[in-house]
């Protein structure tokens, strides 16, 4: 996985100067870990110039994947970077050495043409054997990611499908809003029963409202009338209400990230973003839902098997 100093070199120009700034030290340690991040920068344009080389997309890229992609690529540079069979970091840190860059700056012209020339040994094996661990880790990668766009928006039949299937969806959403994946997803997951008791549209279509917000006075799309569980002062109560109706699970998704972060009263709870138990806290106590234990309950999905098992299995992929 990328480290946070490794990861700032890919995300902003002040990585680059702190890598400038790392090249100036003297000491052998300096000089090998900056050599190793300018492979990883090097191996990155490789693989984008790779990537770029193709001669059309395929029928399920989108801009999502090509983010995911990238994201992997970066990885994976950052992975290949010092491993043995490259030789690229020990070429440069040998270039930044005081000692080689002292002698270099003493050399004539003809002391280089004079010089014979030094060849790097190929290591063929160990190449071969990185480049077969590296197709195998797409491969993995490839098949999970398949597998999440093939279920796009059909109906969910089990928690593991659930998270399955919109983990991908969760994790753009909780991006925008600086929370975690798992906390959309255990939200979803109450809301919907695991994706089982999805509103539906008087035509028996799914609502895809994975959030169940409601359709007020400003919504001018589609809605559904059903009958809802409310709670008055502790007592719940039946009623009818209209709800929001979507045509896919990603526009559900996006309309919750909007409501959050268009509306004044969950303004404290975006504040406690990075914290998820006080994140929900303070969204039920804004009134996203009148039941008193709201908060308590997306939590114990939050730490369920369903949903932090797939994730891991999400992070041994990206590995």
């Amino acid at each position: 996985m990328l480290t946070v100093q490794n990861a700032d070199v890919y995300a902003d120009f002040s990585g680059l100067s702190r890598l400038k700034k790392e090249a100036r030290q003297n000491s052998p340690e300096a000089i090998k870990e900056v050599a190793k991040q300018f492979e990883s920068l090097f191996l990155n344009m490789v693989l984008k110039g790779m990537r770029q080389a193709k001669l059309a997309d395929g029928m399920f890229d989108s801009d999502q994947s090509r983010f995911y992609r990238d994201m992997y690529d970066q990885q994976l540079a950052v992975h290949l970077a010092g491993e043995p069979g490259l030789g690229l970091a020990e070429l440069i840190a040998r270039q930044l050495s005081p000692d080689q860059t002292e002698a270099t700056e003493k050399r004539t012209l003809d002391d280089y043409l004079n010089s014979p020339v030094r060849r790097i040994p190929a290591r063929s094996a160990e190449v071969s054997a990185n480049v077969s661990s590296v197709a195998q880790r797409q491969a993995g990668l490839n098949r999970l990611t398949s597998e999440i766009k093939k279920d796009e928006n059909r109906p969910i039949q089990s928690a593991r499908q659930f998270v399955k299937q919109l983990y991908r969806h969760a994790e753009r959403a909780a991006a925008e809003l600086g929370v975690e994946p798992k906390v959309v997803l255990a939200q979803a997951a109450l809301e919907t029963g695991w994706g089982k008791s999805i509103i539906r549209n008087r035509d028996g279509s799914s609502s895809f409202n994975l959030f169940n917000i409601k359709a007020g006075s400003s919504w001018r799309g589609k809605q559904a009338q059903v009958s809802t569980l409310e709670f008055d002062d502790g007592v719940a109560r039946k009623q009818m209400a209209g709800f929001r109706s979507y045509a896919s699970f990603q526009e559900s998704f996006d309309d919750y990230v909007k409501l959050l972060k268009n509306n004044a009263r969950y303004s404290r709870a975006l504040q406690y973003a990075e914290d998820p138990e006080r994140y929900m806290v303070e969204l039920q106590q804004a009134g996203y839902a009148t039941d008193p234990h709201y908060a308590d309950k997306v939590m114990r999905i939050y730490h369920s098997d369903e949903v932090a098992g797939f994730e891991l299995a999400v992070s041994v992929a990206m590995k």
